[in-house]
Parts: C-alpha cells; structure tokens; sequence
C-alpha cells in the first residue's frame, strides 16, 4: 500500500468516526495533554498536515484501515479457536475454566 497523503489519512480517520486523538491512541502514537486540557497528539496532527514532512508509511496505513474496518481488500476477523497461544478466551468469547 502506498503512502497517504494527509488529506487521505483525514479521511480515512473521519470515516471511522475517529478524533485525532483516538486514532493516535489506537496506533499506539503518544498523545499530550493539550494547552486547554484536552489529549491531543502532535505526531498525528503532523501526518494529517500538508506542511509536515512526515508520513505514514504504507504497511501502517495498512493497518490503520485494517482496524477500522476500511481495508478495501482485507478485513480483520477475531481467531474462532481456543488456543493457548492466542489467550484464555475460548471461541465464544468467554474465559475458560483454566483461565480463571
């Protein structure tokens, strides 16, 4: 996948409902306490910025749309078995008795 542009990673980010914030935090980008209390994320404002140089790259855009749902190949789906390597949850979703 290639890199966004800002406006495209906008986008995408408001197309999942997401604020700057929330979509920083689910990236694991670090978030700020801003000037007026609120939590912000300066890394993320400077992907979503035309005058930024950074970017996302691709694979992490990849993953983004991954998350959100977006992907217009691929879509996320939670592991059905109840394997130890995956965690104590079994298929349903609930803990098993090993796990208590």
């Amino acid at each position: 996948m290639s890199v966004p542009t800002g406006d495209q990673l906008k986008a995408a980010r408001t197309a999942a409902g997401l604020s700057q914030a929330q979509a920083a935090e689910l990236m694991g980008y670090p978030l700020q306490t801003g000037s007026r209390g609120g939590v912000q994320s300066r890394t993320w404002q400077a992907l979503e910025s035309m005058s930024d140089e950074r970017n996302m790259q691709g694979p992490v855009f990849a993953m983004f749309l991954l998350l959100t749902g977006q992907h217009p190949d691929f879509h996320l789906e939670r592991n059905k078995r109840p394997d130890s390597a995956h965690g104590p949850e079994a298929a349903d979703g609930k803990e098993t008795a090993s796990s208590k």
